[in-house]
C-alpha cells in the first residue's frame, strides 16, 4: 500500500528510548516530516506482533537491543495536502523502551541528547508530545 494518499490508515510504532536522563532522536529521512528529528519508528510488517514491530524497528535504525518498559500512547498523525485531499494516515503505537544490548550507531542519524539539548534540534510534533508526556523536557 502507498504511504502518500493511503486507502487505509497505517499502523507504526515509535519507541522513546530512555537511559538515565537521556534519549535517542533520529534524523527522519522520509515523509512526513524529513529531516526533522524524531524517536525511532516505523510500519509494522504483516503478521508481526506490535511489540517485536518496536524492538525491530529501533534495532535497524539504532543498532540497539531494547526491552519495553510500558506504552506511552496511540495517537493519530493525520496530514492533508494544500488541497485538503488526506496525505498521510498514520495510527502511531508509542512505547518507553531502554537499550538491554548493542552499541549506538551511524551518530549523523541517531543520537543519545540530554533534555537541556531538545531545542537545539527541529523535532516532529508528534515526539514533542511525547516528551512532554513522559516528563522529558
Amino acid at each position: 500500500m502507498k504511504r502518500e494518499y493511503p486507502k487505509l490508515p497505517m499502523a507504526a510504532v515509535g519507541a522513546v528510548v530512555k537511559k538515565g536522563n537521556s534519549i535517542i532522536l533520529v534524523k527522519r529521512t522520509h515523509e512526513p516530516g524529513k529531516g526533522f528529528w524524531s524517536i525511532p519508528g516505523g510500519l509494522v510488517e504483516l503478521g508481526e506482533p506490535v511489540k517485536d514491530a518496536v524492538k525491530r524497528e529501533v534495532r535497524e535504525e539504532t543498532g540497539l537491543e531494547v526491552e519495553i518498559d510500558k506504552l506511552i500512547d496511540v495517537i493519530d498523525n493525520i496530514i492533508y495536502d494544500r488541497s485538503r485531499r488526506l496525505k498521510f494516515h498514520y495510527v502511531l503505537i508509542d512505547f518507553l523502551v531502554h537499550p538491554v544490548g548493542g552499541e549506538l550507531q551511524d551518530a549523523a542519524k541517531a543520537r543519545w541528547i540530554k533534555a537541556r539539548e531538545l531545542c537545539q534540534y527541529r523535532i516532529t510534533k508528534t515526539a514533542t508530545k511525547l516528551f512532554q508526556e513522559i516528563g522529558f523536557k
